[in-house]
């Protein structure tokens, strides 16, 4: 353990402009970064899904598989097109790392834990020990202490900074109208004993919300959140199976639920998102989001226009996993009409480079198109009929047929 004022034994030494990775979300160490940008002239941060207020300005290059709100704006990142399950392999190719920036639990017995964020860090801690680089941790009492692989022993670590410092938290989710009536449609497809998956956002904590009186089910996610917290206090989770996942978010009652409690457990993302792991699953039920969908049931849950949003992350991951899982399926549930702009998020064809396409549904508040097993003109009468605002539908039959569907 050492004091901020001994970092210099962390960045003596470094090459000219060091990679640091660090996780991100609500995971990111933000103090032990201002600390050792300080120190610091040029230097790359390779961090997915960063927050607001990672060190941002002229020497600092961002690295991504998937942009978070700071790195959507600083104009310096470097966006790695990836699906999660594959991102490590950048750190033993185009992206090996010299110092992995970690925030963990206090020790506890010789063990510490990363809490909420396992993700990509295993991987990148495997990459800087095989460089002989440096690992160290901003050491957090009031980080909870989740279980699975992102336990380790303190001798995993080379030097360790005590920082308390608040968890960032969100409100509890409260669903809107349009998200409480997609959450019954998918819902309603939903079999007791199924194996669920829920993205990031007011839709999938809907449909977690509407699954209360299932039984058996498993919990297999990248995210996991209130709604699985709600769930298994519900009743509905198979006892006798851990809710894995590979990060976390949520509320304060949320971390304290999910510190050290044996239920719950975070995976590396090579695990949690590898479709063939997935397929082994019963009945998976993915439900992901997007912010346009097309006739040939096409999807952009990336990009606004040009430039890139977000990231591929693990969405088609588990799309193609679902799809291999005996009586599994994936949905991508959003709502027809963009809720600030007032367009139509279902488009006549995406512009953009896709995310994903040939899922098994597409949900809104308006109903659900049947996509995987239809012809294209059948898809493209699904979509319209079922998916699409009714406002929308006329435009969208008449620029079909443009295309040479028969819709």
């Amino acid at each position: 353990m050492i004091r901020p004022e001994g970092l210099g034994a962390v960045t003596d030494g470094l090459p000219d402009e060091p990679r640091l990775v660090a996780p991100g979300g609500f995971s990111t160490p933000l103090e032990l970064l201002a600390l050792l940008d300080a120190r610091l002239d040029r230097w790359a941060l390779f961090c997915v899904n960063a927050p607001a207020g990672i060190p941002s300005h002229e020497g600092v290059t961002h690295e991504t598989i998937f942009l978070g709100p700071a790195m959507r704006a600083s104009g310096r990142s470097r966006y790695f097109p990836m699906r999660l399950s594959l991102s490590t392999r950048l750190f033993r190719t185009t992206c090996p790392p010299d110092v992995v920036v970690l925030h963990t639990t206090a020790p506890r017995g010789g063990r510490v834990s990363m809490g909420i964020e396992v993700q990509v860090m295993l991987g990148a801690l495997e990459a800087v020990r095989a460089r002989d680089g440096i690992v160290v941790a901003q050491v957090n009492p009031r980080m909870p202490f989740v279980h699975g692989d992102g336990v380790l022993s303190v001798d995993d670590i080379d030097y360790g900074v005590e920082i308390d410092h608040p968890m960032i938290t969100i409100p509890e989710p409260v669903p809107d109208e349009a998200s409480l009536r997609l959450g019954e449609l998918i819902a309603a497809r939903v079999e007791d004993g199924s194996s669920i998956q829920a993205g990031i956002g007011a839709v999938p904590d809907a449909v977690l919300g509407c699954l209360h009186p299932r039984r058996g089910l498993r919990f297999w996610s990248e995210l996991v959140s209130d709604g699985a917290m709600l769930l298994d206090r519900a009743g509905a989770l198979d006892p006798d199976e851990p809710l894995i996942g590979t990060f976390m978010l949520g509320t304060q009652e949320f971390y304290d639920w999910a510190d050290d409690n044996p239920r719950v457990r975070l995976r590396r993302c090579e695990v949690t998102n590898d479709p063939a792991i997935i397929s082994t699953l019963p009945k998976v039920v993915s439900v992901n989001t997007a912010m346009q969908v097309d006739l040939f049931a096409q999807t952009n849950a990336t990009r606004r226009g040009d430039r890139i949003y977000s990231g591929t992350g693990g969405s088609t991951d588990f799309l193609v996993g679902a799809l291999h899982s005996p009586g599994g399926e994936a949905i991508i549930a959003l709502r027809s009409r963009h809720p600030k702009a007032g367009v139509s998020t279902v488009v006549p064809k995406i512009a953009s480079p896709i995310t994903s396409h040939q899922m098994s549904a597409i949900a809104t508040e308006n109903g659900i198109a049947q996509v995987f097993g239809n012809d294209e003109d059948e898809q493209a009468r699904q979509i319209i009929e079922h998916a699409a605002h009714p406002d929308a539908r006329d435009e969208l039959r008449e620029a079909g047929r443009a295309m040479g569907l028969k819709v």
